[in-house]
């Protein structure tokens, strides 16, 4: 646990990334009148409260389970994601209802290469930023952590198209292209909001493990079946932000003593959690012969 609240840090350096990112990019809006470097400066100050958010979910998740969250806190990072995501979507739409005036109305840029200079620094500070959170985020199972990534990489895509845009208007008089550009960076981060909002979703809704994982930890009960001539059947897994959770009936022998099944079953947990870290296991031990065994395999058994 005490891994988990040390993650607050990254969050604030996306905290203070974004206000400085802000700054940046509002100066180079300043110097050109560019609605693409507009567009990105308001991007911007959506990461700003997406940082802050991620630090408010990351310091509830890392609380330790209560007599109210016996499971603990983790699913508090799938709210702070999906608003995270959303808020990428609501930036899409923000670029898009800038882009469209311009569009409509081109306008000449003025002092573009001091503002492309601003805007690639900053695009540079929120590329390294990012890199840094993508590790973190697949280091520690944080959702979080990989959606404030995602949308600082989002950021980051608008950087390159506005600098290209923008850049391009000066070489060619274009003016068209400032807004054109807006528009395509617009429907790439839309795509990655969309993507963020649904791996949220599916984590609020109890979704079963990645199949890779579910096929480590069926390998090692397929293993114990033929080796220990048992059998195993309602298996059930589901992922809480870093942590895992999983159940299984074990079918045992009815001869078996009792010690005997419960030797097996802290064998098998053992080769489990080794397969699959970190991983909160509960089994149900029950005799193969009885056919009652065999009656439980649905989700709410009918008395």
């Amino acid at each position: 646990m005490e891994d988990r609240k040390n993650l607050t840090r990254f969050a604030w350096l996306s905290i203070g990334t974004a206000v400085l990112t802000i700054s940046l990019k509002a100066v180079a809006y300043l110097l050109t009148g560019s609605v693409g470097l507009l567009s990105d400066a308001l991007e911007s100050g959506v990461n700003l409260v997406a940082a802050i958010m991620a630090l408010v979910a990351l310091t509830i998740a890392a609380q330790p389970p209560d007599d109210q969250h016996a499971y603990g806190h983790a699913k508090a990072e799938y709210f702070s994601s999906g608003a995270e995501g959303t808020m990428i979507l609501f930036a899409a739409v923000m670029i898009a209802a800038t882009a469209v005036p311009r569009l409509l109305a081109p306008q000449p840029l003025e002092k573009v290469g001091l503002g492309l200079v601003v805007s690639v620094t900053a695009g540079l500070l929120n590329l390294g930023t990012a890199l840094i959170l993508v590790r973190a985020g697949k280091t520690h199972n944080s959702i979080t952590l990989t959606a404030d990534a995602h949308h600082l990489l989002s950021d980051v895509w608008t950087s390159v198209g506005v600098v290209v845009g923008v850049g391009a208007v000066a070489l060619t008089g274009w003016e068209i292209l400032d807004p054109i550009i807006a528009l395509v960076v617009a429907v790439q981060i839309l795509y990655s909001g969309v993507k963020l909002v649904r791996k949220s979703m599916s984590g609020l809704m109890d979704t079963a493990l990645p199949a890779e994982e579910l096929a480590a930890v069926t390998a090692v009960l397929d293993t114990y079946c033929r080796e220990k001539q048992i059998e195993y059947h309602a298996l059930r897994t589901r992922q809480s932000a870093s942590q895992r959770f999983l159940s299984v009936h074990v079918q045992v022998p009815g001869d078996w003593t009792v010690q005997q099944g419960h030797t097996l079953v802290e064998e098998l947990e053992r080769d489990l959690r080794q397969a699959l870290r970190p991983l909160s296991i509960l089994t149900h031990l029950e005799p193969i012969e009885d056919p009652a065994s065999w009656e439980d395999i649905a989700l709410n058994r009918e008395a």
